[in-house]
């Protein structure tokens, strides 16, 4: 199945998780457009990897910047920070060799 094109401006939304800090991960940035493709800069130049899920960002657009993800998205978001984690493993792997 092709990717859906896009509706309207770029969305993108960062998290954080801080597994000693935090009960659940926050959304630490969230914008559209001009927003979102910084957000995206910052991503990519230090090395943080991108996971597309349009609807899991409009979810996560809806919430306020520093508030913890809530208990209804906890699924989801154990499957990005899985994402996150196979990422990391492999460049962390191709680094070694």
């Amino acid at each position: 199945m092709p990717p859906r094109p896009r509706r309207g401006p770029r969305s993108a939304v960062a998290i954080r998780y801080d597994l000693e800090k935090d009960r659940a991960p926050r959304v630490t940035a969230r914008g559209k457009g001009e927003m979102a493709e910084r957000i995206l800069a910052l991503a990519k130049e230090h090395n943080i990897p991108v996971r597309e899920d349009p609807e899991l960002i409009e979810a996560l657009a809806k919430l306020d910047v520093q508030e913890e993800i809530p208990p209804e998205l906890y699924q989801v978001m154990a499957e990005v920070l899985t994402f996150i984690y196979r990422v990391n493993k492999k460049k962390a792997a191709a680094h070694k060799t």
